[in-house]
């Protein structure tokens, strides 16, 4: 059962049916609904005792009152709900259906409800929370006026409040182990956090091990009597040198760490110690050495050693590596082993001399996908391109040896595949791919062509290949990091706009108009971030005209330019567009009262950027660390080096580094 079903499942036992998509409304979040209904300041509009024999009852009469006393239902029935359990993790556009039961079903058991509901103005909630003896009704009106009102507040603490908050911290109940682990995930990716305390947090946080440590520290992971640290320092460790990949893996004694080690180090492309590489050739352990011969910079004897290892999968890896180095009889040997995987490989690397010949192919030694990689004989290489089958016709259509007057053939090809693979081929001429009709999806997924990036700096190539017809040449050229002016000024204007993307992404001679314009649809990727508006030629002077416009990505660039000003940055921190508002949210001008503001934002990544601001109110800043947010609290770059020790003190006895921090 989906979350949707599960929803309408519970809505429909509590009597009520959805009115529209569930989304994000833009009015205060759930989270802060729920505090107003659970902080020690609220105080209920009725109270139904546990025992009362009709308390469900009681309950939803009493909440339909209120809720209609305070506006809560629009014209047409509709309002917002959330509640304990909600699978949609937001608010709800529900309405009343006959027989509706709130108290009944939204809580651990009937009489016992915990929910809140929501005006569809976001203005007034009626929340529902069980406590010792009875259950709480609470009625919060005006929630916009009182969120001001308590941003103003929070705002205006002074030195005295601020240096409360800090000591108030670590007064009460010892933090739970999760809020712990909260504070020492957040810590760890805290920029202000000294650099002597992030090995610290190795033990309760894995995002600490990501930042480069200083050797002694590393020694100090790969020795750990833990193995998952040891496997995941080594895994994600940027500051590992050859000496210690060396020491970790002569250290294991088990064969499956052993193995798994030196996996991570040839798929790091780690160069091991010569005497590290022979060790491990000689491992008793199959998979280990299998591994080995992947290692980067393997020495060519041990390759050709391993290349003769009794144990097939070994052999099979290494084929590859030691071919170069094999003289005629060891080569004959591969491809006469017994292993399959072996001789399949080893045949692939002969036919990439030796041409293949119909014979040897209708044998059956030859897989249809060799038939991209090895130099067929002309007679083969015709059969398949008048007779072949269609998986056939398409790995010889990017073969590289295929003779011009086979490309032709295969250019006309009725498979659209086919013609696709022939027109990205390197040998063509512009003026036979332009003949070659395609299929192009201009929203589909395609990688840029290996031979195009060799030429990347050729400028006569990148010159000629710009001018392409087909749209994968352009997009592969506009990945070149520096272009000619008029290859840039062509692309720039290129009418697939991926193009145009592409070259803002990786080209630093993009020009600003094309920059400015990509940034109005694009957000930026997982490689590329920070692109657009990170390109050094993104345009910074002139934005100002912008803080108007009605569209919200223009509008938040505003505040990039030099002569936007403080004022404005607390108008935008109002914006209508939740983009624009976290825009606001990161700047570091912003007003403390906007930060508090904000932490009621309707969208969480607008209030996990106000929560890390370092103009965040204290007080407010100490609440998220002792409760929810309490992570991202943490990566707040205001929190003193003092507070930030007296965290990681709370965090108990944590061995690393050779060192103790005792709670």
């Amino acid at each position: 059962m989906g979350w949707r079903d599960e929803l309408v499942e519970l809505l429909g036992r509590a009597g009520l049916e959805l009115a529209g998509d569930p989304c994000v409304e833009d009015m205060v979040p759930p989270p802060v609904a729920w505090r107003h209904v659970i902080r020690w300041e609220a105080r209920p509009a009725v109270e139904v005792a546990l025992d009362r024999p009709d308390a469900v009852a009681e309950l939803n009469a009493q909440w339909h009152r209120l809720a209609a006393e305070a506006g809560l239902f629009d014209g047409d029935g509709v309002f917002l709900v959330d509640f304990q359990g909600n699978p949609r993790q937001g608010w709800i556009r529900v309405r009343l259906t006959d027989g509706w039961d709130l108290a009944g079903v939204f809580g651990e058991r009937p009489g016992q409800p915990e929910f809140v509901t929501l005006s569809r103005d976001g203005d007034a909630l009626v929340g529902a929370t069980t406590e010792e003896y009875t259950v709480w009704l609470v009625v919060v009106d005006r929630i916009r006026e009182r969120q001001e009102e308590s941003a103003r507040a929070a705002a205006a603490e002074t030195e005295e409040d601020r240096a409360a908050a800090w000591e108030a911290l670590f007064r009460g109940p010892r933090p739970t182990e999760k809020l712990l682990g909260s504070w020492a995930r957040g810590l760890s990716l805290n920029p202000a956090l000294p650099k002597d305390l992030l090995p610290l947090l190795l033990e309760r946080s894995h995002f600490a091990m990501y930042g480069a440590m200083p050797a002694d520290v590393v020694d100090t992971l790969l020795g750990h009597p833990d193995w998952k640290v040891r496997a995941h320092a080594a895994e994600v460790q940027p500051n590992i040198t050859p000496g210690q990949w060396a020491r970790v893996i002569a250290a294991e004694e088990d064969e499956k760490h052993r193995w798994i080690l030196t996996l991570l180090a040839a798929d790091r492309r780690a160069e091991l110690p010569e005497g590290t590489c022979r060790s491990l050739a000689a491992d008793p352990s199959a998979r280990v050495r299998s591994e080995t011969a992947r290692l980067q910079g393997l020495p060519a004897d041990l390759a050709v050693t391993l290349s003769r290892d009794p144990d097939g999968g070994v052999r099979t890896v290494a084929c590859v590596t030691a071919w170069p180095h094999l003289d005629a009889a060891a080569r004959a040997a591969l491809l006469a082993d017994p292993h399959g995987t072996v001789r399949e490989r080893a045949l692939r690397l002969h036919h990439r001399d030796h041409p293949v010949s119909r014979s040897v192919y209708e044998s059956g030694g030859i897989g249809r996908e060799m038939l991209e990689s090895c130099r067929l004989e002309r007679a083969l290489a015709e059969h398949l391109a008048r007779h072949g089958e269609a998986d056939e016709r398409r790995s010889l259509a990017r073969n590289p040896w295929l003779d011009p007057d086979l490309v032709a053939l295969l250019a006309e090809d009725p498979d659209a595949y086919v013609r696709w693979s022939v027109s990205v081929r390197a040998d063509l001429t512009e003026e036979q791919r332009a003949g070659i009709p395609v299929d192009f999806d201009p929203v589909g997924r395609y990688h840029p062509l290996d031979w195009v990036t060799a030429l990347h700096d050729d400028p006569d190539a990148m010159r000629r290949l710009a001018a392409s017809t087909h749209p994968l040449i352009r997009r592969s050229v506009a990945r070149a990091r520096h272009l000619p002016p008029d290859v840039v000024a062509r692309l720039a204007d290129d009418e697939d706009r991926v193009v145009q993307l592409f070259l803002a992404e990786s080209c630093d001679d993009a020009p600003a108009e094309m920059l400015l314009r990509v940034w109005q649809w694009w957000t930026g990727s997982l490689t590329v971030p920070d692109r657009p508006r990170g390109h050094p030629n993104f345009p910074r002077h002139g934005l100002l005209r912008y803080t108007d416009d009605p569209s919200p990505r223009l509008r938040r660039l505003a505040l990039d330019d030099p002569e936007s000003t403080p004022d404005l940055v607390e108008r935008l921190s109002r914006d209508p567009g939740d983009e624009v508002r976290h825009r606001a949210a990161t700047d570091p001008r912003l007003p403390a009262v906007a930060a508090a503001r904000l932490l009621a934002d309707p969208h969480e990544y607008v209030r996990q950027a106000a929560a890390r601001h370092p103009r965040l109110p204290v007080g407010l800043l100490t609440q998220l660390l002792r409760g929810g947010g309490a992570e991202t609290a943490a990566r707040n770059p205001a929190l003193p080096v003092a507070v930030m020790r007296r965290m990681m003190e709370s965090l108990g006895t944590v061995r690393a580094h050779g060192a103790h921090v005792r709670a």
